[in-house]
């Protein structure tokens, strides 16, 4: 679609070099066309009256007019009485080199994409009544340059929150606001590099490639633990030459399991003996279903534990927004760390989260997902009761996501293909793991795929799952 501006006319970049030896009009055509040709200029787009366009160039209007008349001629530009110029639809346009990776079609059917809630849920109305409140609401400086670590109010509700649903032991001026989970992770790792952490040691299977990434970015080694039915292997952690590790205990991405009572201990004394840090990702902890409350690693041992936590799984991963709660030994750097990557992540979003925050209406919104996911969750069981009977399903009580077990001797990538040629994304285990085997597995989710898209696409793929 072509841009429409506003006001008398759109600026367009054109100069004019009267030493050239080129004729003023022979330089207005030459580079109007090349601006259409190269697409700058893209098909429908308005050009500037002539009268503006001669005052912002210091020609007379009737050249600019006869310029415009030629290109008309050539097919450039289109005109008719009473209405803008504009760039012709049948311009000849040299198509741009393509920018960036493109975004691949959605399976038609359902996707089973997991790390993703239901987009359709974000808060919309609400967000915008909490954005027009800051911006009614709150003094001139708030629109100044604020904290680096973030805005007191919203540090101090944040505070309150954890502490009263994830047992955790939080303080205001112990904690950090971050552009979303990826720059909590970036920043904590380059800190502890800096401080001679070597190697970090992650879950497997878990997000292991873009873990590495991170890790990579900051100099640090990665080294896969494996995980059971009780969480991380803490005994095999110790094994390992790591001085920092990266763990989701409230509800392990991917396979769903909960760290252990017995483990959370182990991992307290490895880190105390090891002088060692506990990376704490408490991704999606907002969400259970039948399970009791799990409370933070962090409330356990905050000298040794910090914890990351974000609103992209609860609210929107488009609002970008984290957070990092830090030991004393390590706030004054990572505050440091914040301050040189951005001086602060943008404080009328953080306001404004703070003002859904002590509204109530945060909470209100938790409660709805909730009830939706718990809906989905049970459509999924059943759709997979009728169409795949006998196949395992865990990870079930909490998050929006299942693993399902496929009969022994399956092909992960075979089904995974298969399926997509039907209509449904679907997405393997094997290729969250880095050393431990596995029998064949699906990561199932259902946070942005709709109620009847998970029993459509379960029923297309029924016999390929069986």
């Amino acid at each position: 679609m072509a841009v429409e501006w506003a006001g008398l006319g759109p600026e367009l970049l054109i100069t004019i070099d009267r030493d050239s030896g080129t004729g003023l009009r022979a330089q207005l055509e030459d580079q109007l066309r090349a601006a259409i040709r190269t697409g700058r200029l893209a098909e429908g787009e308005k050009l500037p009256s002539s009268r503006e366009l001669a005052r912002a160039l210091g020609l007379s209007r009737g050249l600019v007019q006869d310029g415009y008349a030629q290109l008309q001629a050539e097919g450039y530009l289109t005109s008719r009485p009473g209405a803008p110029t504009r760039v012709a639809p049948c311009a000849v346009v040299d198509p741009p080199p393509p920018v960036g990776r493109r975004e691949p079609e959605r399976p038609r059917i359902a996707d089973f994409r997991h790390g993703v809630p239901d987009l359709r849920l974000a808060p919309r109305e609400d967000w915008a009544w909490a954005v027009r409140e800051v911006c009614r609401t709150e003094p001139n400086s708030a629109f100044d340059y604020g904290d680096p670590c973030g805005e007191l109010r919203l540090r101090k509700v944040l505070a309150a929150y954890l502490g009263r649903v994830r047992a955790a032991e939080v303080h205001a001026d112990r904690l950090i606001i971050t552009s979303g989970m990826a720059q909590a992770l970036g920043l904590l790792l380059r800190v502890l590099a800096a401080n001679g952490v070597r190697t970090l040691a992650v879950e497997d299977p878990g997000a292991i490639n873009s873990t590495t990434e991170q890790a990579t970015a900051a100099g640090l080694a990665t080294v896969p633990v494996p995980v059971d039915e009780d969480g991380l292997d803490v005994a095999a952690l110790a094994r390992t030459d790591a001085r920092a590790v990266l763990v989701t205990p409230a509800h392990q991405w991917p396979t769903g399991v909960v760290l252990a009572g017995h483990r959370r201990q182990e991992l307290i004394a490895w880190a105390r003996e090891r002088d060692a840090v506990i990376i704490e990702d408490d991704y999606d902890a907002e969400f259970r279903y039948d399970r009791d409350p799990v409370g933070s690693v962090q409330g356990l041992d905050p000298d040794r534990v910090v914890s990351l936590g974000t609103v992209s799984k609860s609210l929107a991963p488009a609002l970008r927004l984290g957070w990092l709660v830090t030991p004393d030994r390590l706030h004054p750097a990572l505050a440091d760390a914040k301050r040189i990557a951005d001086r602060g992540t943008a404080a009328l979003d953080q306001l404004a989260l703070a003002t859904l925050m002590e509204s109530g209406r945060y909470d209100r919104h938790l409660r709805r997902a909730r009830a939706e996911y718990a809906a989905r969750r049970e459509i999924l069981l059943t759709a997979l009761a009728e169409h795949a009977p006998g196949l395992r399903v865990t990870g079930l009580a909490a998050g929006f996501h299942a693993v399902l077990h496929l009969p022994p001797g399956a092909d992960e990538d075979s089904v995974v293909a298969q399926a997509l040629s039907r209509g449904v994304g679907l997405h393997g285990m094997a290729r969250m793991r880095r050393v431990t085997p596995t029998d064949p597995q699906l990561v199932l989710g259902f946070g942005d795929t709709p109620r009847q898209a998970i029993a459509a696409g379960i029923a297309a793929i029924g016999d390929l799952l069986r």
